[in-house]
Parts: structure tokens; sequence; C-alpha cells
């Protein structure tokens, strides 16, 4: 796991966080939990510690993005961010901890998802892109009403200038006396 900049293809081939202090990702936060319930069944000791009611997973990515942050380090060996985790279910001290601000996470472990999830993520691009392409329309059709609205201004403006023009010139009975 790593935060730094990185190059198009490593972003195609990884897995980006939300930012702006939004929400850890998903995919972060299943390899996280992944390692921590690996760990757990592993070590009886940690098992208990990873089962403190005043701890949670969300709480958990957090702690360790605000740790990253902290470091001013851009990149991270696995163990290092897992160690990270160890120590916020071990701590009874670390409470309350904030979602971080601008965090961009790149997870370099691959998750499967179920086709069910393929399927969700197919038709939440499905619906972005029409709601993307319905935007594009409605702005043409906002910009070509406007256009239209313009033009006839024009006209009319042209048509009044012409008529007062046209008055202007006209001779009237009192004028040729």
């Amino acid at each position: 796991m790593a935060k730094k900049n990185e190059t198009k293809k490593d972003q195609e081939q990884k897995k980006s966080a939300p930012a702006r202090g939004e929400k850890v990702s998903n995919t972060f936060k299943k390899v996280i939990k992944a390692y921590l319930d690996k760990r757990a069944a592993e070590d009886a000791l940690f098992a208990k510690t990873y089962a403190k009611e005043n701890k949670n997973l969300d709480e958990c990515c957090n702690y360790i993005l605000q740790q990253v942050k902290k470091s001013g380090c851009c990149g991270f060996d696995d163990d290092e961010i897992y160690n990270m985790a160890i120590h916020y279910y071990d701590e009874d001290d670390i409470k309350d901890v904030k979602p971080v601000a601008a965090a961009k996470i790149v997870v370099n472990h691959t998750v499967e998802l179920s086709e069910e999830e393929k399927a969700e993520a197919k038709e939440k691009a499905k619906a972005d892109y029409e709601k993307e392409q319905l935007a594009k329309l409605k702005e043409e059709e906002r910009k070509r009403e406007e256009k239209e609205r313009k033009a006839k201004e024009e006209r009319i403006r042209k048509q009044r200038e012409a008529e007062e023009r046209q008055k202007s010139l006209q001779l009237s009975l009192f004028d040729m006396m």
C-alpha cells in the first residue's frame, strides 16, 4: 500500500480512494480487514484485541491515513501499514479518529469482485454515462435556446430602429405649414 503520485499506467492498475475527507475506499478497507482477520485467526491474543467494542475498521483506516500524513512519506511497505492497523487496535487511548482530508490511497493488491459487484459497477457506470450525456444534451439545448433568444431580441431591436427611422422620415401635415 502506498500514498503517492502515480503515472496513468499505475492508476489503471491500482484502485484509488476518494479525496477531500470522504470515506476510505472499500478496496483499502477490504485489504486491511483481510489482513486483520487472518492475523486474528492465527493469533489468539490479537483476536481479543481485535474484538474490542470501542474499535472499528473505519477508524482504523482513518488512523492509518493520519499516521501516513504525519510521516510526510509518500510510500510504505505493506508491513508498515499493517503494523499501524495493529497499533490502532492495541492502543486503548486512540479514540474518535476523524477522516483525513484530501487523502489519496493506492492499494497494490488485486481484489476480485464478485459477479454481483461487477454487475452493480456496470449498472452504475451506465447510469453515470446516461446522466452525463443527458446533462450534455440539456446544456446544448440551453445554449441553442439562448442563441435563439438573443437572435430574436436583435431582430426586434433592429425592427424598432427601422420603425423609428421610418417615423422620423415621415412628414406630417403640420410640418408642411
